[in-house]
C-alpha cells in the first residue's frame, strides 16, 4: 500500500491521488472529544458499501510512543460525518473543510496532469540542442520558475527550509503549479521556433502578463 503523506498546505492527507483528513483532525477542528469522533463514525447509519468506500481504519503514534487508533476518511465521508454538527463555528469548519478537500483534489489533478506533460517539456528542451546537457532543461525549467515565483527552484528551497533535492511543486499553490504548466505548453513551441534564451524569456513573461489580467479580469 502506498504511503500516507501530509500536504503541508492544505493540511490534509494524499495516497494513490485520493485525498482524506483524519478523525483527530475533526476533533481539533470541531471542538470534540476524539473518542467521541470515532464513536460518532462507528455510529453513522450508511450503507457497509458507502462505509468501506469513504472510512479506513488507522493509526498514530502518540506523545508516549503508544499506537493510537484513528480513521481516515475522504470529502464524501467527512461531508456525511459532519452533517450533524450544528451551530455557527461548526458551520464555519464545514465550510472550510469542504474548500480544503477541493483545492487539494484540483492541486493533485494539477499534478497529475503535470506528469504527463513533462517528458514532452523534457524532449523539447533536448531536441533544441545539438548536444544537450543536463542543465539545460534546469534552466529552461528555472526561467518559467523565475517568471511565476520570482525565484529558481534553489532559492524556492532555501527561503522554506527544504532539501537541496526536494522537488518543489508539492509546495506551490494550484494557481502557481497552473501557470507553470501554462508556460512548459507555450514553451514546448517556443523551444523550435525561438531558439534565443533571452527572446523565449520575454515572450513567456509577457505571455504570463497577459494570463495573470485575464485572471484578475
Amino acid at each position: 500500500m502506498a504511503k500516507l503523506t501530509l500536504n503541508p498546505e492544505y493540511r490534509l492527507y494524499e495516497r494513490d491521488g485520493q485525498v482524506f483528513c483524519s478523525s483527530r483532525q475533526v476533533a481539533d477542528e470541531f471542538g470534540k472529544r476524539h473518542d467521541n469522533v470515532l464513536r460518532d463514525i462507528a455510529n453513522l447509519d450508511c450503507s457497509e458499501e458507502f462505509r468501506l468506500l469513504n472510512f479506513e481504519e488507522s493509526y498514530y503514534i502518540n506523545e508516549q510512543g503508544k499506537k493510537q487508533p484513528q480513521m481516515l476518511m475522504t470529502k464524501d465521508g467527512f461531508t456525511f460525518l459532519v452533517m450533524g454538527y450544528r451551530g455557527k463555528k461548526a458551520a464555519c469548519f464545514k465550510e472550510a473543510y469542504i474548500r480544503r478537500f477541493n483545492e487539494m483534489e484540483a492541486f493533485i489533478r494539477s499534478l497529475q496532469a503535470a506528469k504527463m506533460e513533462f517528458p514532452a517539456f523534457t524532449e523539447a528542451v533536448m531536441n533544441a540542442h545539438e548536444e544537450p546537457k543536463h542543465y539545460h532543461f534546469s534552466n529552461e525549467i528555472n526561467m518559467i520558475y523565475r517568471i511565476v515565483l520570482g525565484m529558481d527552484a534553489k532559492a524556492f528551497r532555501q527561503l522554506h527550509g527544504l532539501d537541496k533535492d526536494a522537488v518543489i511543486r508539492p509546495y506551490l499553490t494550484v494557481e502557481q503549479i497552473q501557470a507553470i504548466e501554462a508556460l512548459q505548453r507555450v514553451d514546448i513551441g517556443l523551444l523550435v521556433a525561438v531558439p534565443d534564451y533571452q527572446r523565449r524569456k520575454q515572450l513567456l513573461q509577457e505571455h504570463y502578463v497577459r494570463m495573470q489580467r485575464k485572471r484578475i479580469a
